[in-house]
């Protein structure tokens, strides 16, 4: 060791290097440039070249030190429905994510300037960053990046891209080039719905001088989440599929194109629970909205075509901009997702962005690494906190969520659809839910109308909601929690059940039960679908509605969501009765105020337009 570092000491003063290290870690062409003024911009004793002189030293220190590894994250099992199948070849390909460490305070910072720009109260109130800032602020060291790209180099790899910042890089990886990075043994898994992943589960490490320079690497181990499938009933066969059901509302039917819409939710009965505006005939330029989806859930323009005339939807619901491939064939997830934020929010242009793997990086990453990608996001995708491969990776995603909504970006995700227990099912605690326990996004949770006909709504007994087992509670929701939690008509569970601590979702809830499912035309049909999976892009549509006021007063968007929500409780339909125990005993009663069933409730157009006008 202490011969190669003399020896660096002797390269560090007497050799000359021209060149900096080939980067493989390519990005946008705005994120280099914002990386190419940051360098530009330092101070002389911290200049490029320099750089090179201290960036050989650490090389060579490096390869001294190349037989220490540092371990990362442990074994982890297969979650529930996943086999193993054995041994892939040696050339098949696996995407995974390096989550570099930025530089001291610069997390810190960046929370508190979305707290400064997110909250209605506060003098910054709208001043968002832009993509070159936040790359700015986030942006790992030159050295970090360097021993990185010089590791990549080592092992050939030469295909990457990474956020604005380069703080998170998508690598694409053969399994023998992960298993020597990594020091871990690729194994080949099956899902029962049909997905299959590439996963280490014997743990990985990395060198030990990237101890500090990568923090973890996501999809490694960590296994996708089965799909959140919408609940179906066909009403093409009236047979019922994964327990759907329902349909049986007294209210006229709006669709006067689709009869078996009767009794479903509608975009007429949305209009008429949530106090929807007629649609717009104009809307601002920069008004944007996006949808999320992921393996194989395509849509068809046919079917969105038979939902426009169906339901007298007009301007007629179209995509305006695909993010990733997209094949004309029926996907219901995907249908519904359009279908019901256009029906809400149309004209506002809408973006699809696909993905072929499960993966919520990739969104992270496109998201992430795109100049404008529309103002609010609707996601359904979750998993439990539990089967998260470490506190670590779900911190990282925080950060990346922060990033997002600091440039002025809406996230709203599904809470799920399986009540308390999440996707690990029933037992002796409650299983929250991530991303949806998340701080930094908006959690929707699911509803039923109490009655037959379009008035007060009950809770979803299926509706995801909980208290985070991993986050504090924050302060913009304390007051709510707090509240509930010394409410005696709240009828609490054993506290053995939750963490009352800690971070309570969902936020805001809408129409999403199995007692009334939507109306959808999906392969040809209209079909009952049913989910939170129906709750966020509605909820999403609305808030892209609030959005388009302020675009349209030359004001900032929204942003993050949630300070505003909570400092306006009276914009919502207060949801007080129903439990989310998925049937299963324990839950979480719906009552007066926010719960976590419902958060603050369900969505009142009028009331929030009024308070979305009364923002700085």
């Amino acid at each position: 060791f202490f011969f190669f570092f003399f020896l660096s000491f002797f390269f560090f003063f007497f050799l000359m290097i021209r060149r900096p290290p080939r980067s493989t870690l390519s990005s946008s062409s705005a994120a280099s440039d914002v990386y190419k003024r940051q360098v530009s911009t330092q101070s002389t004793g911290d200049s490029p070249s320099n750089m090179r002189h201290l960036m050989l030293l650490l090389a060579l220190v490096a390869v001294a030190a190349a037989h220490d590894r540092v371990a990362v994250e442990g074994a982890t099992q297969a979650p529930t429905n996943w086999a193993l199948k054995g041994h892939p070849a040696k050339s098949d390909r696996m995407t995974v994510y390096l989550f570099l460490a930025h530089k001291p305070g610069a997390e810190a910072q960046l929370l508190q300037t979305l707290e400064a720009v997110s909250d209605p109260k506060s003098p910054q109130y709208g001043e968002h960053l832009t993509m070159a800032e936040v790359a700015t602020l986030l942006a790992p060291s030159y050295e970090h990046i360097t021993l990185v790209d010089q590791w990549l180099d080592q092992h050939n790899v030469t295909q990457g891209s990474t956020t604005a910042p380069r703080d998170l890089v998508e690598l694409s990886l053969t399994v023998e080039q992960a298993e020597n990075m990594f020091e871990t043994e690729i194994l080949q898994y099956s899902h029962t719905e049909g997905m299959s992943a590439l996963r280490a589960t014997s743990g990985y490490s990395l060198p030990s001088h990237l101890d500090g320079v990568i923090t973890v690497v996501g999809d490694l181990s960590q296994f996708p989440p089965s799909q959140s499938k919408p609940i179906v009933t066909s009403a093409e066969t009236s047979r019922k599929l994964l327990g759907g059901g329902g349909g049986g509302g007294d209210w006229a039917n709006d669709c006067t194109g689709a009869s078996s819409c009767k009794g479903k939710v509608t975009p007429g009965v949305l209009r008429t629970r949530y106090k929807l505006p007629t649609q717009p005939t104009k809307v601002s330029a920069n008004s944007t909205m996006a949808v999320a989806e992921f393996q194989g859930q395509y849509y068809d323009d046919n079917d969105l075509s038979k939902f426009s005339s169906g339901c007298v939807i007009n301007p007629a619901v179209k995509v305006s901009k695909n993010v990733g491939k997209n094949v004309e064939k029926a996907g219901v997830e995907s249908l519904l997702d359009i279908e019901y934020i256009s029906a809400v929010a149309n004209p506002i242009p809408l973006t699809v962005y696909y993905a072929a793997e499960y993966s919520l990086l990739n969104w992270i990453k496109t998201v992430g690494s795109t100049p404008n990608p529309g103002w609010v996001h609707s996601v359904s995708y979750g998993n439990d906190e539990k089967q998260q491969t470490s506190v670590d990776y779900m911190n990282q995603v925080n950060v990346q969520f922060q990033a997002i909504g600091a440039r002025g970006i809406s996230i709203l995700f599904a809470s799920g659809d399986q009540g308390v227990w999440g996707r690990s099912g029933h037992g002796a605690t409650f299983n929250p839910d991530f991303p949806g326990g998340s701080p930094y996004i908006t959690a929707v949770g699911g509803t039923d109308f109490a009655g037959s006909s379009i008035g007060d709504e009950t809770a979803w007994s299926a509706g995801g909601g909980g208290f985070s087992n991993t986050f504090a509670r924050p302060s913009f929701q304390d007051k709510a929690v707090s509240g509930y939690l010394s409410d005696s008509s709240a009828d609490l569970p054993a506290a053995t059940y939750y963490n009352a601590s800690g971070r309570g979702y969902p936020d805001v809830a809408a129409l999403g039960g199995q007692k009334n499912p939507y109306c959808v035309a999906t392969n040809g049909f209209f079909s009952g679908v049913a989910g939170t999976s129906a709750s966020s892009p509605v909820v999403a549509g609305v808030f892209a509605l609030l959005n388009d006021l302020r675009l349209s007063a030359n004001k900032s968007p929204l942003g993050w969501l949630n300070p505003f929500i909570y400092q306006n409780p009276q914009a919502f339909n207060d949801v007080t009765s129903g439990k989310n125990n998925a049937g299963l005993g324990a839950g979480f009663t719906a009552i007066k105020g926010w719960d976590p069933a419902t958060g603050m409730g369900t969505p009142n157009y009028q009331a929030l337009a009024a308070a979305v006008n009364a923002l700085p």
